[in-house]
């Protein structure tokens, strides 16, 4: 028999730590926006700026481990 109870309150668990991380990963990256003195979008879009790419993805992949292992413990 499976313990609906437990399965339950696991999933509304994985699902509320899910939106908090995904809630303080967006309010760090706009902070990491208005920090800056120029447009990224602008930067890596238009003139194609490669090491701006790489360094925003950098900063993308270090904030989601902070932010996962903050969540789990």
């Amino acid at each position: 028999m499976i313990n609906w109870s437990g399965f339950t309150h696991a999933l509304l668990a994985s699902l509320a730590y899910s939106a908090l991380g995904v809630v303080l990963f967006l309010l760090s990256f706009l902070l990491i926006q208005k920090l800056t003195p120029f447009s990224i979008r602008k930067e890596i879009e238009t003139d194609q700026n490669v090491a701006l790419a790489i360094l925003i993805g950098a900063v993308i992949l270090g904030l989601s481990i902070i932010i996962a292992a903050g969540i789990s413990g």
